[in-house]
This record gives C-alpha cells, structure tokens and sequence, in this order.
C-alpha cells in the first residue's frame, strides 16, 4: 500500500474588496512588493516556513504550509487588523 505524504499544503481566499498593495508592503516589514516584477505581494513567515501572496483584486493565497493544522498565534505574527485597511480608488 502507497503511503502518502503531505509536501506542500496551499489554501486560498478572496476578501472581496480590493487592496492597496503598496500601503500593506509599507505597513508590513519584510514584505516584498515589485509590481514591475510580480503583480503580488509576498509576506514570508520563518516560522511555520511559509508564503503569503495577497494580489490587488483582494485574492490571497498562503503556500508552503507542511501539514493541515493551523498555526497557534505567536507575537510577530500578523494578525486580523495588524494592517491598515486601504482601499483602492476607483
């Protein structure tokens, strides 16, 4: 019997509303926003080793992840309301 293994676990969003990806790179330290580069922004946690890409249209994907538990909050961690809201300009 083939035993299987959880490499890489991806889950995504949408906030539904779009977002000012210039201000949450501003906001966020050690984000990496080069629009000219890759339309996302990427937010990377050490710990658990992972990748969050928020893109403007308020789409968000978080990668890397190893299993399927998530995270207990630690201090550092980006929380719900750590980030400005922005919206974009119509």
């Amino acid at each position: 019997m083939a035993k299987i293994k959880i490499e890489n676990v991806v889950a995504s969003t949408s906030l539904g509303e779009q977002l000012d990806l210039q201000a949450i790179a501003l906001a966020l330290g050690g984000a990496e926003y080069e629009p000219e580069q890759f339309p996302g922004l990427i937010y990377r946690l050490k710990e658990p080793k992972t990748a969050t890409l928020l893109f403007r249209s308020g789409k968000v994907v978080c990668t890397g992840a190893k299993s399927l538990e998530l995270p207990r909050p630690r201090q550092g961690r980006v929380r719900a309301g750590a980030v400005p809201r922005t919206r974009v300009p119509d």
